[in-house]
């Protein structure tokens, strides 16, 4: 299902994608040579220390221990016989040959006539001219680099050879056996042997999504690698073309969290597809916005829209999400998914819902703000280590979400006694998806909610409020805040004998508001006194109780100064 969804979008989208049989490929430097192949310069193609200058040439070969060149361009090893890995003859032997079988074809070209004089000339005496470069320290300490590439270049000329049309389709690949049923597109066509490489952050240069091993147990009748599960060389030109696409550094179609890879697509180009894909890279990418909340509401009203019908969708449609993980030299799949595209719009705006809290602020919460709120000094990046990933499964699969999300957001309320529309958001939808069956914790402050954390949290807020008012100190929050929604009825009494002295200071109004407001939330505390122990989940509701008492006196102030 991944092949054929990846195929799929190759043919819907052709018009932005390299032609069959050829690839965009980063080349870091260029090996400038005049006409009669004698070394000139290296240049410098990169862009900045992570990416280099995309070409359009032929699509790299698949390798596994046999050396094969590339079409015109390939790595040191290969083009000037330098690795730091020990002895690259071999390499360097096989992209000469791979020059001379092209040159033979059009012996007259001026450009293969060039590079074919090139190799005339002593590997040894090559790459002597070449270490007396100014850039050779900076191609030597980067030779392992994505980037790190090599093509020719004609002295005066302002195309490389490899990207050259008249030379790409000079030297036809032999074909490797018969043609098969290819398990993607169910159509004939000759197998391929091996499958492109597809880096994803983090893992080797050569890692596949797809690989084949000799002898390991999985060939039968005889046959090997590729041709055990045959995809044809149309059906693996498509999907590995997409997929590199995808995985592009500038592809608003992927997002990180830790070290997998998040790549996702909608399955038709039509307005509700681009919105997706367009808004999914707002809610769980990085994105750099000057006002990034604004991003996210433009999230909650695209997929408002896909779930009411107002942006049109038909039940065809489909969105799909595929996490990558680096494993060794291969690609391993964590997460997969294939969902109709208005039921995943429906999961979206379910977490918009339950994230939902009253405040000064729209509570429009991405991936980044929610792990901001739970991680000290609001460092995102220092999150555990499988918290992002439990996050986005919980929102693209409707499930609860993670509890190391709650115990994180729980552990920096007691460090800081800080408690902000972002963590009582994410208390409040922890526990409401947890908990589907019980009474859910509103929106806003919920007079008729009887939930003894509850209540001793807005108990606890009247009394700091009151505080505040009279003193303008908050030192029953400070040292008491952690307790009280631990073991109330060890606290309680001491923080109620101390708010009556504070209410002293307080003129009669406000003295009699605050009196009336206690007794209303005391009366629903039963007779036998205030709870000894609250467990996790009510010390959570204890704060959102706090939470929601605070905003309600913020926003009656708001009405009385109206």
């Amino acid at each position: 299902m991944i092949l054929k969804a990846l195929y799929d979008y190759y043919y819907r989208s052709k018009d932005k994608l390299p032609a069959y049989g050829r690839e965009l490929k980063e080349i870091g430097f260029l090996i400038v040579i005049d006409k009669e192949g004698h070394f000139l310069r290296f240049e410098d193609r990169r862009i900045d220390k992570k990416q280099a200058q995309k070409f359009l040439v032929k699509k790299s070969v698949g390798r596994s221990s046999a050396p094969v060149a590339n079409y015109l361009y390939d790595n040191s090893a290969y083009v000037f016989g330098y690795s730091d890995k020990g002895d690259a003859m071999k390499y360097y032997d096989t992209f000469k040959k791979k020059v001379k079988d092209i040159y033979d074809v059009a012996p007259d070209n001026d450009d293969l006539k060039a590079i074919w004089c090139f190799y005339q000339t002593e590997q040894s005496a090559i790459l002597s001219n070449m270490q007396q470069d100014g850039l050779w320290p900076e191609i030597e300490k980067n030779l392992n680099k994505k980037y790190s590439t090599f093509s020719f270049l004609i002295e005066g000329d302002t195309h490389i050879v490899a990207e050259k049309d008249e030379l790409l389709d000079l030297l036809r690949e032999d074909s490797n056996g018969n043609e098969k049923i290819c398990l993607v597109s169910g159509e004939k066509g000759i197998a391929v042997e091996t499958t492109t490489a597809t880096m994803i952050p983090g893992s080797q240069a050569t890692a596949k999504l797809v690989a084949f091993q000799v002898k390991s147990g999985y060939d039968s009748y005889g046959k090997e690698k590729g041709t055990n599960a045959p995809i044809s060389e149309e059906a693996e030109f498509a999907y590995t073309t997409v997929l590199n696409h995808l995985l592009a550094s500038d592809s608003r179609n992927k997002f990180m969290v830790g070290n997998r890879t998040f790549l996702f697509w909608a399955s038709k180009s039509d307005e509700a597809g681009k919105q997706t894909e367009e808004n999914i890279f707002s809610l769980f990418g990085y994105d750099t916005d000057d006002d990034p909340d604004r991003k996210i509401e433009q999230v909650r009203k695209v997929f408002t829209a896909i779930y009411s019908g107002s942006l049109k969708t038909t039940a065809d449609d489909k969105f799909y999400i595929l996490g990558l993980a680096p494993n060794s030299a291969r690609i391993a799949v964590t997460y997969w998914a294939e969902i109709p595209l208005r039921e995943f719009a429906e999961r979206i705006n379910r977490h918009f819902e339950d994230m939902e809290i009253c405040g000064a602020n729209k509570p429009y919460f991405g991936l980044r703000s929610m792990l901001s709120a739970v991680t000290l000094g609001g460092k995102s990046s220092e999150a555990t280590p499988n918290m992002p990933e439990a996050i986005v499964k919980s929102i693209f699969q409707g499930l609860p979400y993670p509890y190391t999300l709650f115990s994180g957001c729980m552990r920096r309320i007691r460090a800081e006694q800080s408690i902000y529309i972002a963590r009582a958001a994410i208390i409040k939808a922890y526990l409401n998806r947890l908990n589907s069956n019980e009474q859910k914790i509103k929106v806003m402050l919920d007079k008729e909610n009887t939930n003894q954390g509850y209540l001793c949290g807005r108990l606890f807020a009247v009394l700091d409020k009151i505080q505040e008012d009279a003193n303008n100190q908050h030192s029953i929050r400070e040292r008491y805040m952690n307790s009280a929604s631990a073991t109330p009825s060890a606290v309680f009494a001491t923080i109620l004998n101390l708010s009556s002295h504070h209410s002293e200071n307080l003129n009669e109004g406000r003295k009699i508001y605050f009196e009336k407001l206690k007794q209303e939330i005391i009366d629903k505390i039963p007779s036998d006194g205030f709870p000894a122990h609250l467990d996790l989940q009510d010390q959570g509701r204890f704060f959102v109780g706090y939470y929601h008492q605070r905003q309600d006196f913020f926003t009656k102030n708001d009405n009385n100064n109206n």
